[in-house]
């Protein structure tokens, strides 16, 4: 079965058509600039690529664009939409309603609207990339798989915050945790390496990039996880501060005289790397600084380790111990830096890592020594596997 893996966001839309026989990707492309003027898509296939500028006024507009492209005679990769067996929607956040993937149906896709108000960035696109394929593809299974699944099983010691409890049973207010169809790829992928059962094995996974997550997997189930109610908490990220004392808000609004909007557009898209190094939210950017001797980079960048340090250890308290560290993601596998400051100075905790394949190695490699009791491993992310996985599933 042909699989199509749609992600979309306010003004954009990503996509993979995958042949889930060999799971071969078959086509790719990203729609950019929805509603914005000079609409554009690219698209990369088996059988050749293509730019197309036409305006986009919405995700409908955008759908309809990803299919003829799916379509075309000389970069096409079907010849008739009968030929894609099922849908795959990444939605960010699918709070209590969701504790696994789930076929897309009226009462589904009101759930989804129903956790708008945890998610107001993310969900309404994605609701509108789930409507839009449904209104050009009647009849085709569509599958919602969501981030936050993979952290449904955390126990309440881990998913409560110290406020009342009623703001949890009335107002849904929890840690839900994010990054999670990554977080499950790497998890079983690393037991796989080791030749182990991912039931018996504990794992920390760190998603670094302009997002980054880190979680505690104990036997193939996340039990705890650095994001929050949002993807704010946890590890600075690229503009999101991460963890904060919560009356900086209140301290900082009172001095910069900002509302709650602005105070949160300060704390998603002001702070982090960007906030701290003043440079960017890109870390080549901010390391090509640090290596220029710009100073505000260099502790934006030990600061960023030092705190998914401090969750790595975190993590391996709480589960008892730890069997594998895994680094994902952007940074997480291409920073050999990054994951050096994070690494080193672990002896204690049985990490030991090959300085020179750390600095050297690209794609998917073992970090770890022969004599290190916990394995380390970078393992790239595929989440749209993950999402076409769970939609041949459901689909069938």
């Amino acid at each position: 079965m042909k699989i199509l893996v749609i992600n979309a966001g306010s003004s954009s839309l990503k996509y993979q058509l995958i042949d889930m026989d060999g799971e071969q990707v078959l086509a790719k492309g990203l729609a950019e600039r929805i509603g914005i003027a000079n609409s554009l898509l690219k698209h990369k296939g088996i059988n050749g690529e293509a730019e197309i500028q036409k305006d986009m006024k919405d995700h409908n507009d955008a759908i309809h664009m990803v299919l003829e492209a799916l379509m075309d005679e000389k970069h096409g990769v079907v010849s008739d939409l009968g030929e894609i067996g099922a849908v795959g929607h990444r939605v960010v956040h699918g709070g209590e309603s969701f504790s696994a993937s789930a076929l897309i149906d009226v009462s589904a896709l009101k759930a989804i609207e129903e956790n708008i108000d945890l998610a107001p960035l993310h969900n309404p696109a994605n609701i509108m990339g789930i409507k839009a394929c449904v209104a050009a593809m009647p009849g085709t299974p569509q599958v919602a798989v969501f981030d936050t699944a993979f952290h449904a099983k955390m126990p309440e010691k881990a998913f409560l915050y110290g406020v009342p409890y009623e703001a949890y049973t009335e107002h849904k207010v929890r840690r839900y945790g994010f990054h999670g169809t990554s977080h499950l790829f790497v998890s079983h992928r690393a037991a796989e390496l080791m030749g182990k059962d991912i039931k018996d094995v504990k794992i920390i996974t760190c998603h670094l990039g302009n997002g980054s997550s880190i979680s505690a997997v104990d036997g193939g189930i996340s039990v705890d996880t650095s994001m929050g109610l949002t993807p704010l908490e946890g590890v600075i990220m690229g503009t999101r501060s991460g963890d904060l004392d919560p009356a900086i808000i209140k301290y900082l609004m009172e001095k910069l005289g900002l509302t709650i909007e602005e105070m949160d557009t300060y704390l998603n898209k002001k702070s982090g790397m960007l906030g701290l190094s003043g440079v960017s939210s890109d870390f080549r950017d901010i390391l090509a600084a640090a290596n220029e001797g710009n100073k505000r980079a260099a502790i934006a960048l030990e600061a960023f380790s030092y705190r998914v340090k401090k969750y790595v250890g975190a993590y391996a308290a709480a589960m008892g111990g730890v069997d594998c560290i895994v680094f994902t993601a952007g940074v997480g596998e291409n920073d050999g830096g990054v994951r050096a400051k994070v690494l080193r100075d672990m002896e204690w905790m049985g990490v030991k890592f090959d300085e020179e394949i750390n600095a050297t190695k690209r794609g998917e490699v073992e970090l770890s020594t022969a004599d290190s009791k916990v394995k380390v491993f970078v393992i790239p992310t595929n989440e749209e596997l993950v999402i076409a996985r769970d939609t041949l599933a459901l689909a069938k």
